[in-house]
């Protein structure tokens, strides 16, 4: 019967092609792209955040760090192979004051991936007609500079670049 045929079927395994053919589409970048940094949540509540990641799931949590520059109240969730940034409105300016109206209970705001050389970067990235949302970098809350790109570029996601 079918279960037999299930007992006895060997298991299938799927490997990835090891072709050229991605390895030789990627461009030789005086910059290269590092580990993912963290992905940023928008929340409307910080503190029930930070309690669900540290007292419900056990997650180590930083304390509320204010960056007035950027309009935001920062907390990480440290998960071992990266961080998961907790941000809330800094101020009624706050670009996370405007994506919370049209996402009340909050969401995934960006994604940041370390670069060794930001300056590197965003000289080739405007050559490649990608959209940079500040003229120079800032520093992030990690203290070091940092660049945003425009999501409409980057296929609906908002990319934070990191100096490494």
């Amino acid at each position: 019967g079918l279960l037999t045929r299930l007992q006895t079927s060997a298991p299938t395994e799927r490997t990835l092609s090891s072709s050229n053919s991605f390895s030789q589409n990627v461009s030789s970048c005086l910059w290269k792209l590092g580990r993912l940094n963290h992905v940023a949540i928008a929340v409307p509540d910080l503190e029930k955040a930070q309690s669900l990641y540290k007292d419900v799931l056990g997650a180590q949590v930083s304390e509320t760090v204010a960056l007035p520059e950027h309009g935001v109240y920062t907390v990480f969730v440290e998960l071992g192979n990266t961080k998961l940034e907790l941000l809330h409105p800094l101020g009624e300016k706050s670009p996370i004051a405007s994506f919370l109206q049209k996402n009340k209970t909050g969401g995934m705001h960006h994604i940041c991936i370390e670069v060794d050389d930001i300056k590197a970067a965003m000289t080739e990235l405007k050559k490649k007609k990608i959209r940079i949302l500040s003229e120079e970098p800032k520093i992030g809350a990690h203290g070091k500079p940092v660049i945003f790109l425009h999501p409409k570029d980057c296929h609906g996601v908002l990319v934070e670049l990191e100096q490494a």
